[in-house]
Order: C-alpha cells, then sequence, then structure tokens
C-alpha cells in the first residue's frame, strides 16, 4: 500500500481530537437548548420521536431515507468501490461502508483492500468456539447461537483486558477498534458455521485467496455464483445501520455505555433484532408472499392486481397486518427496497415471486391509504429481501436474521468506537410513574 495513503487506524487517530473538540463546542454552544417537548403519548409508546440520542454514523430522514455519514444509498452506489474497483461496477463493497462509517469518509481503491486483508486476518475464531457450536442442540434458533457464539469470543477481547489493566479513558478508542474490527471480521465465520451445522452437513467451505468479505462469506456458506456475492454485498451494506433509535443499535449503544467490550454490546443489540418486532420482519413478508401463492394455487386463481387486491383486503379485515409495508419513520418508498428492487430487475426479472412482489408494490400503497390505519403505505426493505435470497435457493428463511446481524454489526459497533473516542456518558434516561403523570398534570 502506498505511503501516500493512509491506514484506517491513522485516519482515526488523525480524527479524534477534532471530533472531541467539536462534541465540546456543541455541548457549549447548544446544551442548555431545547430540540422539543415530550408528550405522555412518547413517554408511555415507547420513546417514538424523541429526540433524545446523539449518533454518529446515520441519520433516518421521513422523506429522502436513511443515509450513511451524510449519503444517500443512490449516493453510496455511485461513491463506493466495487470488487471490480469502479464504483459503477456492481453492488458497492461492506468493507468500504465500514471505512465511510467510522471515518465518514470514502475510501479509496486501495484502502478498501487493506481492510479487507485486515479483516481476514482477523477471522480466526477462538479454538473453543467451533466445537461449542457443533455441540449446539439441533433446533436451536441461528440467533440464539449466533449471540451465544459472539459472547464466547469475548475471551479475546482487548479492550476488556486493557480497562482491567488500567488505560486511560483518552485511549479506550484503541482497544475498542480492535475488538469492532475484530467482531466484524469473525462474524460471516461464525455465521457460516451456524448455518452448515444446522440446515446442511456441517462442512464449511473455504474461501479463495482475492475475494473480499461478502464473497468470502458466500463460499463459506457453500454459495458460488458470482450474481448471490452482489447481492450479498447488496444486502449488507443497505442493512448494516439505521440510525440510533432503532432496537438493535439503540441497545448496542445502551450496552456499550456501561463500558462492555464491542463482544457483549453487539451481543445484547442482536438479541434485540432476533424479535419479532425488528429482525424477523423479512421471513414473515416471506411468509404472506407464499401463503398468497397458495391461497391463489388452490383456489385455481391468477395472481395478478385483482387478486391480490381481494387477499390483502381479506387480511385487513381479519385485522392482520399486511407485512413489510409502513415504517416507524419513513413516509415514502424506502429507498433499501428500491435498490434491491433495481436488483431484482437486472438479475432476475421473470422470478415468479419477484413479480408478486411488484404487483403488491403496483396495489398495496392504493389499499392501505385506503384502509386508513398506516402512517406510510409504502413498502420497506424487508418487503423485498427475503425473495431475493430465496431466488437464489436459500431458501432456511429461520436463518435469514442471521444475515442482517452480521450487517448490523457493523453500523452499530462503528458508534460504539465513537461512544469510547468522545467518551460519550453511561446512558440513563429518566423514568416516571403514572401517579407521577397525573399529580404532573393535577398540579398544573
Amino acid at each position: 500500500m502506498s505511503n501516500a495513503e493512509p491506514s484506517l487506524h491513522e485516519v482515526l487517530a488523525n480524527q479524534i481530537p477534532a471530533k472531541q473538540a467539536e462534541l465540546k463546542e456543541l455541548k457549549e454552544k447548544y446544551g442548555d437548548k431545547v430540540l422539543g417537548n415530550v408528550t405522555v403519548d412518547q413517554c408511555i409508546g415507547g420513546g417514538r420521536d424523541v429526540k433524545s440520542l446523539y449518533y454518529e454514523t446515520s441519520l433516518l430522514d421521513s422523506e429522502e431515507g436513511i443515509r450513511f455519514r451524510g449519503y444517500s444509498i443512490p449516493e453510496l452506489e455511485d461513491l463506493l468501490p466495487s470488487f471490480k474497483g469502479d464504483p459503477k461496477a456492481g453492488a458497492p463493497l461492506p468493507e468500504a461502508l465500514i471505512w465511510l462509517l467510522l471515518t465518514s469518509e470514502i475510501p479509496s481503491v486501495a484502502q478498501t483492500a487493506q481492510l479487507t486483508e485486515e479483516l481476514r486476518s482477523r477471522s480466526k475464531l477462538p479454538a473453543h468456539v467451533e466445537p461449542m457450536i457443533r455441540a449446539f442442540p439441533k433446533g436451536m434458533h441461528p440467533m440464539t447461537q449466533l449471540t451465544i457464539a459472539i459472547n464466547a469470543c469475548q475471551t479475546e477481547s482487548k479492550f476488556y483486558k486493557a480497562y482491567h489493566d488500567g488505560t486511560p479513558k483518552t485511549d479506550y478508542w484503541k482497544p475498542v477498534l480492535e475488538d469492532t474490527l475484530d467482531v466484524i471480521a469473525k462474524m460471516p465465520e461464525i455465521a457460516a458455521l451456524i448455518y452448515r451445522c444446522s440446515f446442511k452437513d456441517g462442512i464449511v467451505g473455504k474461501p479463495g485467496p482475492g475475494l473480499d468479505y461478502s464473497a468470502s462469506f458466500c463460499r463459506m456458506l457453500g454459495y458460488d455464483n458470482p450474481d448471490f456475492d452482489e447481492l450479498m454485498r447488496l444486502y449488507l451494506v443497505i442493512h448494516s445501520d439505521h440510525e440510533g433509535g432503532n432496537a438493535s443499535a439503540h441497545t448496542t449503544h445502551l450496552v456499550g455505555s456501561t463500558l462492555a467490550d464491542p463482544y457483549l454490546s453487539i451481543s445484547a443489540g442482536l438479541n434485540a433484532l432476533a424479535g419479532p418486532l425488528h429482525g424477523l420482519a423479512n421471513q414473515e413478508v416471506l411468509g404472506w408472499i407464499q401463503d398468497l401463492e397458495a391461497n391463489f394455487k388452490k383456489e385455481g386463481k391468477e395472481v395478478n392486481r385483482d387478486t391480490i387486491t381481494e387477499f390483502a383486503w381479506d387480511t385487513l379485515n381479519a385485522k392482520k397486518v399486511i407485512p413489510g409495508y409502513g415504517h416507524a419513520v419513513l413516509r415514502k418508498t424506502d429507498p433499501r427496497y428500491e435498490c434491491q428492487r433495481q436488483f431484482a430487475l437486472k438479475y432476475m426479472p421473470d422470478d415468479p415471486l419477484f413479480k408478486v412482489v411488484s404487483t403488491i408494490y403496483e396495489v398495496m400503497p392504493d389499499i392501505l391509504t385506503q384502509h386508513g390505519k398506516t402512517k406510510n403505505p409504502y413498502p420497506n426493505v424487508d418487503s423485498h429481501s427475503g425473495v431475493l435470497l430465496w431466488h437464489y435457493g436459500f431458501t432456511e428463511y429461520n436463518y435469514y436474521t442471521v444475515l442482517f446481524g452480521v450487517s448490523r454489526a457493523m453500523g452499530a459497533l462503528s458508534q460504539v468506537f465513537w461512544d469510547r473516542a468522545l467518551g460519550m456518558p453511561l446512558e440513563r434516561p429518566k423514568s416516571v410513574t403514572a401517579e407521577y403523570i397525573k399529580k404532573y398534570f393535577d398540579e398544573k
């Protein structure tokens, strides 16, 4: 690598003093300013829309969608290096996104390649982890296996050792960066072993030289298809971060604020991801689409706009939701949905399930608008991802959330790094009781 190209560690070491000064100035200049008022509905409704988290790596706008360090997904597709180098030659590389999330800078091709090799050098699992995964009982949920395995790797935490050795607070970021890169590097190894043991023959593929992070992961899973490699790159990039208020990122941040190391922090976040209201949505969407197809086949109906409309209203009138539509923040079609749609149009335009998804997209916004119970009648990221995986024979949808977890570690741990670099405090919001609320308004 050229001397003109600073390494990831050098870039971050140069950035941290300026970022610390920026945060100090932010507190001094705006610390007593009011960002907004909290209603009782927000208090008892999960803190929805309450602006009370400081988060560096991404921001979700209700109209624009997610921005990673200020860049939209279409912009990332134009700027981040691909496997062939040229951004326009393929999907962005996740390791290029990791560089961006950590540094806020678009990496060069050489810097991206350097990070690919660094992650490869950190990927080996502790000796005790593989036997443990192989000994898990058959039928244990893949997400349960994932979080247990990450916790087991915590024996190698460099931050844990540095903290107990008395490392000064100003240097916490150094071992946290080491742990962050180690966890991200080990995630595909863990995830592939879980997949092969849970659903296949237990034999994990060996990635060859010259492969990037995503293609190496695909080889370990048992897939050797350049198109699937491209899908994995896209999938890992778009699922990596979704600002700090989502359950998995927030949980990771919260646990990390106690000075728990990155292994323990991301494991906690992934337990949140495993919940049905968070990371399981894509498999629920796929199940709903397959139920739709089976229902139509049984009744001898064609899949078209009219029959899908009828099926959707039957679902809604049964007091059920249409999975894959609506979003807590977005008020338009999720850009993550749109880039997956573009992938499908390029690589699998004649896939039957994709055609169903496309037809649903044509009719569902109007149906949900008429129904009137959904603030956002447009599709989200989960509306498409399961169908893409299914097309390539990746049909073990009970495992899909593990792929989500491999991706989410990139964003959530990049933020944990900056939490330690900036000396962010222990998270401790104030809670109130029902009696407090009543008394507050009675006295007022």
